[in-house]
Parts: C-alpha cells; structure tokens; sequence
C-alpha cells in the first residue's frame, strides 16, 4: 500500500479522521459481524471508547490479581483437604497441585468469557477481546489461559515478550489471537 491509501485504509477501518488521536471508538474496531459480537455490543454506550493499555497498567492489574487468586485458592485448598484427608499419599501433592491449577482456569476462563473482566480487570478499567474485537469464545479463554501458565513459568517469557512486540502483546494473547484493551468513559 502506498502512504495515501494507507491512511484511506485506516482512517476507514477505524472510522476516524487524519490526525485523531489514537483512541478509538469501541464500536469502530469491532467490525467482525458474528452473533456473539452483536451481542457484546448491545452492552456499552456509544460512548465508551478503547486505547492500547501500557505495560505498567496490565502488570499492576496482574500484581491485584495475584492477591485475589491467592484467596481463591485458599479456599479451594481448603476444601480439597476436607474431602482428601490423606497427606502421605503418593499422588496426593500431584493431584492437588493438578487441582488448584484446574480451579484457577476455571476462574479466568469464566470471567473472560463472561464480561472479558476478572475483579481487578475492572478496577484497572481494562478488558480482553478476541483479536476481531469480540468476546472471547471457550476455546480462546482456555488458550490464552494455557499459554500464560506456560510462559509464567518459564521464568516469565511471555510476559517479557510484551517487551519486544510490534504491539505490545503478552505471548499468551498473541497465541490466542486475543488483545487486552482500556476501557475509557
């Protein structure tokens, strides 16, 4: 593409005129007309607008909800050795541990199908959207969920990988075509 249809394209796909700033409209990314994209619509105003949300923001985000799943997991905890009492068992640590990491995507994947926001998501007014700006589906949500455990623990490369993306991304959300956003009244 050559620079003048270039802006075309892109005053066009964002709906904006030359010189804007880059903050977008939320109705304007979210061109994709499948059924669960309609329907994420018909949950903001016209007015809610979208921006690319800096690394420090999403890494305090993640930091609030560390603390949370520590609760969670506590309690999860809790209830798994009231059922299985037996400690000295051979798979006992292996199962457990299987559990809490079960019970941890069972938590994310719901909130980011549900709404696209954990409890600290929104105190940090940020959101996850699939790539084509909709909600994410069951299968992306696990994705992204799998690839974060994976990358946290190799030492935190996918999230050291937003360091050295064209956009920005976590490796997670770039293997799972899904995109954290900042939400703006």
């Amino acid at each position: 593409m050559n620079t003048s249809n270039e802006a075309s394209y892109y005053s066009r796909r964002f709906n904006r005129q030359a010189g804007a700033p880059p903050v977008f409209c939320f109705f304007s990314i979210l061109h994709c007309n499948k059924t669960n994209t309609k329907a994420f619509l018909n949950e903001f105003p016209d007015t809610m607008k979208i921006s690319a949300p800096g690394l420090g923001r999403r890494l305090l985000s993640m930091l609030y909800e560390s603390l949370i799943l520590v609760a969670v997991l506590f309690i999860a905890s809790f209830v798994f050795h009231l059922v299985f009492r037996d400690t000295s068992s051979v798979f006992f640590r292996p199962a457990f541990q299987l559990y809490l990491l079960v019970v941890a995507g069972i938590y994310f994947t719901w909130f980011w199908t549900h709404g696209g926001q954990t409890l600290p998501m929104q105190t940090w007014k940020l959101r996850v959207i699939s790539a084509d700006g909709g909600r994410l589906n069951l299968k992306q949500a696990f994705v992204r969920y799998l690839f974060a455990v994976i990358g946290i623990f190799l030492f935190g490369c996918g999230i050291l990988w937003a360091l050295f993306d064209r956009d920005g991304l976590f490796l997670h959300d770039r293997l799972a075509s899904t995109r954290i956003v900042k939400i703006e009244q």
